[in-house]
């Protein structure tokens, strides 16, 4: 399967590497855990990059626009469930390590992508 102009986008790259990596930890959550936290916390986690593609999908600036705000709540909603986990010790030292650089690259890099569409249409970088 080719890929399409969204996944070429570092924006959602980093969005399906922060969804992953999510995953890979609720996955070894107790069921409680899981349910309540970890549930809440993948969704958000996906929420991104499908935000961005769906906006991407649309085609139109003002479309692209409204999804790509869309991902960036998702995103400010994972970093919620990432604090509550963590709080709740849910989250090892080392995973917070991990998952915060990703983190931190892909808040600007939503903005960036977010002010620069309708001016320039992105290839890889945003």
């Amino acid at each position: 399967m080719s890929a399409s102009n969204f996944e070429k986008l570092r924006v959602y790259q980093l969005s399906e590497q922060l969804a992953d990596s999510i995953w890979d930890i609720v996955e070894e959550w107790k069921t409680f855990a899981k349910d309540t936290v970890g549930k809440q916390l993948v969704r958000a986690a996906d929420s991104i990059g499908a935000n961005i593609a769906e906006g991407v999908g649309r085609g139109t600036f003002p479309d692209t626009r409204r999804f790509v705000r869309i991902a960036r709540g998702s995103l400010h909603e994972t970093q919620h469930w990432l604090r509550r986990a963590y709080r709740r010790k849910l989250l090892t030292d080392a995973q917070v390590k991990t998952l915060k650089p990703v983190v931190d690259e892909l808040a600007p890099k939503l903005n960036a992508f977010l002010n620069s569409i309708g001016r320039v249409c992105p290839a890889t970088d945003d």
